[in-house]
């Protein structure tokens, strides 16, 4: 767990200053549906919210819309250039809440004033996991933060344990073996998959998404190799399905936020950080610079960094996360114990996912940075019809 630390930009946050700002918010998700205030008779407040799927379904919002008396409408996205593409359709004004992946939320902030920056003494960054949450790549610009770290995962070997051993499943070599040939999914998203095919290349100093032009020509000519082992490309609801009724055995570009649902289910799946190291996807909150509703959006976000909001996020219906801070954690090993252990969320564990950040086994997810994220999707592009 990280120590007290100072933030860039700022002087050192306290911890009392997050727990007075939520404190009386804390409290009342703990009784949701107890509305004293006239807010109660007023139509309720439409905030609108971008996002991956289910970060606006009711397991997550519920407990807040009825006690601010506000009604989410999301608009769901699948990767981070359909994000784009989303925003890019909507004329100003349209969203009030973006909740993306780090990579993108740097994109956000690139963009000039299309998010608000934002003040660290309002968070708990002092009881961050760890030591890079609060200074993560793509929050701050000029010490400024302007994006919230609020869930993370890892990405690796997801695999059918029917079919496919653990030890099979340490190194992404799997992907090539001819017991799976026909029975490989990818997951419809170039960053997390070449990422991968990065990885075992040997691409992990400075990192896989930071390669040579002769690095990136190696894992385009990898990828290519693999064509004939695929069964198949899918958007979300399709790598679950895949995974679910067996079509596929090994699947490239996820982890455990999807093998974590089925596994939940009873399904023979899971997910594995292998051998040549995984990939972590990292999720943010910011806010609009557009929006009108500011004051309950920031409210929003300290709720998702309250104990209850990380529980409340590990848990997702959607798809599961690690937590972000020690409270959350505390939290999520006294509420339900039996994710906390499957996930590696516990005390000593092997898989833990600090353990495996200190380790040098995780790489942080990000856009290219020797060649274009546009140079990447067209070879994407190209694959999938080699």
């Amino acid at each position: 767990m990280s120590e007290h630390r100072e933030i860039p930009g700022r002087g050192a946050v306290s911890r009392r200053t997050f727990v007075k700002a939520t404190g009386a918010l804390a409290g009342a998700a703990a009784a949701p549906f107890v509305i004293t205030s006239r807010k109660a008779f007023a139509e309720p407040t439409e905030i609108n919210m971008l996002s991956w799927y289910g970060l606006a379904e009711p397991d997550m919002v519920a407990a807040f819309e009825a006690e601010h008396n506000v009604k989410f409408k999301p608009k769901y996205y699948a990767g981070g250039d359909n994000m784009l593409a989303a925003l890019a359709q909507s004329p100003p004004g349209t969203f009030d809440i973006i909740h993306t992946d780090a990579e993108y939320a740097r994109i956000l902030i690139e963009r000039g004033d299309l998010v608000d920056e934002l003040d660290p003494a309002d968070y708990p960054f002092d009881d961050l996991l760890h030591e890079s949450f609060a200074s993560f790549p793509g929050h701050w610009k000029d010490g400024k933060l302007y994006s919230v770290i609020n869930r993370f995962g890892h990405l690796g070997v997801s695999y059918n344990k029917d079919q496919v051993s653990l030890e099979e499943a340490m190194s992404y070599n799997v992907y090539w073996n001819p017991k799976v040939a026909g029975k490989v999914g990818h997951f419809d998203w170039h960053l997390p998959n070449l990422g991968q095919v990065s990885l075992l290349e040997g691409n992990t100093d400075p990192g896989p998404f930071d390669i040579s032009a002769d690095a990136w020509g190696q894992v385009r000519d990898k990828t290519l190799s693999l064509k004939p082992q695929v069964k198949g490309f899918f958007d979300y609801g399709g790598t679950f399905a895949s995974l679910k009724n067996g079509d596929v055995w090994a699947s490239v570009g996820i982890g455990d936020w999807v093998t974590g649902v089925l596994e939940k289910d009873g399904a023979p799946v899971g997910s594995t950080v292998p051998e040549e190291g995984g990939i972590q996807w990292t999720e943010s909150y910011s806010v609009v610079s557009s929006s009108t509703k500011k004051d309950l959006v920031h409210k929003y976000i300290q709720y998702t960094m309250t104990p209850e909001g990380q529980v409340r996020s590990a848990n997702m219906a959607a798809y599961p996360a690690f937590v972000v801070t020690g409270a959350g954690f505390k939290a999520l090993g006294e509420q339900t114990p039996e994710e906390a252990a499957r996930t590696g969320q516990v005390d000593g564990a092997p898989n833990h996912p600090i353990t495996l950040i200190d380790q040098g086994r995780i790489h942080y997810r990000d856009t290219p940075k020797q060649q274009s994220l546009e140079e990447w999707n067209e070879f994407w592009s190209e694959y999938k019809v080699a």
